[in-house]
């Protein structure tokens, strides 16, 4: 068995990138590990600090979708990141380890700074929240974090600090692996990655006109400028969920109509939306 930990933000209703990219993985790896899932209500002050009233809120709705979707608090620990006094006194002393030019050059912290112009991330909190992330780990002896490809960077840097603190001060924590969740980069409507912030999300909770509306104003193949242009599914934001949800039949047609232009994306969409919807 392995120590798994990870966990998730509560800063609105979880989306269709999470379930897939995450949630999914998480209740597979459950039942083989020790796993320490947590909402990470500290993380959330680095974007929503002006306005913290929807936090306790947002908790127990995001832990209510972990539950509903198979979760089991007899397979796993599930805790508020907050409760525990220990992470905020490790966050301190990891912080006198990790040099700042370590957190410059985090990609993450350049497109959220760049991409989401109407929260203020002009903080501390913000800047530093790789080393926060960090003692979330090694606090536990985190052996494995399951993430997507896109926070592989972060792991890294958890395993530099980690590194820079053993060889310092004794070995005492492991340096965390990245465990890369089988399922394809979900997008947002947008093309963007999808994310609450960037308002691109389709939520676990979406009602059927809403899911209806996204769905038909999702970004597709850029090449399809025209009916009669044929596509390419690789190229399209909108296929990796015929992937992960529709049937093989389903998916063999929405190939074969695609490239030959013998379907539009309109039609894509409908044949996407009943699988969506289950």
């Amino acid at each position: 068995m392995k120590t798994i930990v990870s966990g998730m933000r509560p800063t609105g209703s979880l989306h269709i990138g999470h379930y897939f990219g995450a949630l999914k993985n998480w209740i597979d790896l459950q039942h083989h590990n020790q796993c320490y899932f947590t909402v990470v209500d500290w993380h959330a002050l680095t974007s929503e600090f002006e306005d913290t009233r929807n936090i306790p809120a947002h908790t127990r709705e995001m832990v209510a979708d972990w539950l509903a979707s198979g979760l089991d608090p007899n397979l796993c620990t599930i805790f508020l990141q907050s409760g525990v006094d220990a992470q905020s006194v490790l966050y301190l002393i990891l912080g006198m380890f990790t040099p700042i030019g370590w957190l410059e050059r985090n990609p993450t912290y350049k497109e959220q700074k760049e991409q989401i112009q109407h929260r203020d991330l002009s903080n501390l909190g913000f800047f530093a929240y790789p080393v926060l992330q960090t003692a979330d780990i090694l606090l536990y002896k985190g052996e494995k974090v399951p993430v997507g490809v896109d926070q592989v960077p972060h792991i890294e840097l958890s395993r530099e600090i980690a590194r820079r603190f053993n060889r310092i001060a004794g070995e005492i924590f492991p340096e965390p692996e990245a465990l890369l969740t089988p399922s394809p980069k979900i997008s947002g409507t947008d093309g963007r990655k999808m994310s609450k912030s960037y308002g691109n999300a389709i939520s676990l909770g979406e009602p059927s006109q809403e899911l209806e509306k996204k769905v038909k104003a999702m970004v597709t193949d850029p090449n399809r400028i025209r009916r009669s242009d044929p596509g390419d599914p690789k190229q399209c934001n909108l296929f990796p969920l015929h992937e992960l949800l529709s049937s093989k039949e389903t998916q063999e047609e929405v190939i074969q109509g695609c490239t030959t232009a013998g379907i539009g994306c309109v039609d894509c969409k409908k044949m996407l939306l009943p699988s969506l919807e289950a």
